[in-house]
Formats: structure tokens, C-alpha cells, sequence
């Protein structure tokens, strides 16, 4: 699908939460709040604008996707803490989910993220999806998650930026 991927701006946040609010409306694993988080993280020490990206159609500019990367610290299993980012949510309208738009978007907000000197992104994400962008369990980096995760350790990922950089040359 063709869109526009750009940095979002203040204009953009009342239609920015109306998507997160659809693409999260008939989600299983969802509390429908996300588009209050999206709210929330613009109001923390942790926004980063240029790390806040949507996706628009480029024949009327309606936005159709946004994808929201924070920084946080994370504490490693020997008691270090380190900066990082948090992937929160990408979010695509409904009627265009399953076109690539989330792909671009998250390709997109690790490139800035790698180019603005960023070492790691975190994720709370779906075990398929995540890894064919080269996130990976984060207990394989002493990572544990500061809350109970689903079912699954998996579903807590990690990405090294460094190495995601290699593996993009490698494709």
C-alpha cells in the first residue's frame, strides 16, 4: 500500500488516537486504553516527537497508521540500568491492517531510532511478528520484564539496533 510515512506533529493528535482507538477497538489482548497511553507518553519525560510516526494516504493525507517509540530505563538482571526505548503501541486503522502500513512504520521508527545513536528498543509484542524485524527474547540480554508478561516469556522482545543495522545489510 502507498503511504506517507512521516514525524508526527501537533496537529496530528486528536486523529492519532482516534486510529490507535479503532485499530485497538476489537483486539483480544487489549484494554482498549491505548490510545490513552499514546496521551499519556506525550505527556512524560520519555516523548520523544521525533520518534512519534504516522503513516498518511497520500491522495487526501488521512492518517491510517502511527507507531510511538519512549525512552525508558530498563534494569538488567545484574541490577544495571540502561536506557532504552519502548515500541507502543503501532497502531493501523482496521480497514488498512494487513497492507505492510505497520511494517513501514516499525522499519521506519527503528531506522530514526539507530540514526538519533539509540542502542536497544523493547517491545511487549506478538512471538510471530516482531522477530522477522530482528527483535528476540530480552531474557537472552538479562532482561526481565518489571510486570507479569502473558503466558509466554517470548511475547517480552528486545532489539539491539546494532545489530539490527547488520542483519538489514545481510538481506
Amino acid at each position: 500500500m502507498n503511504v506517507n510515512i512521516r514525524q508526527e506533529t501537533p496537529n496530528d493528535y486528536n486523529a492519532t488516537e482516534q486510529v490507535v482507538e479503532q485499530a485497538f477497538a476489537n483486539a483480544e489482548l487489549s484494554d482498549k486504553n491505548e490510545h490513552l497511553l499514546v496521551s499519556r507518553i506525550r505527556n512524560s519525560e520519555g516523548f520523544l516527537p521525533e520518534l512519534s510516526i504516522v503513516a498518511t494516504e497520500p491522495e487526501t493525507n488521512k492518517l491510517v497508521g502511527h507507531i510511538l517509540l519512549s525512552k525508558i530505563q530498563i534494569r538488567k538482571n545484574d541490577g544495571k540500568t540502561v536506557e532504552s526505548l519502548a515500541l507502543a503501541p503501532v497502531s493501523v486503522l482496521p480497514e488498512k491492517q494487513n497492507k505492510g502500513i505497520g511494517g513501514l512504520l516499525i522499519s521506519e521508527a527503528l531506522r530514526k531510532a539507530k540514526e538519533l545513536g539509540y542502542l536497544s528498543v523493547i517491545v511487549l509484542g506478538h512471538p510471530e511478528y516482531y522477530p522477522k524485524f530482528g527483535f528476540k527474547s530480552a531474557s537472552l540480554w538479562g532482561i526481565k520484564a518489571p510486570f507479569e508478561v502473558p503466558e509466554f516469556e517470548e511475547v517480552f522482545e528486545e532489539l539491539q539496533l546494532k545489530q539490527w543495522r547488520q542483519a538489514k545489510r545481510m538481506k
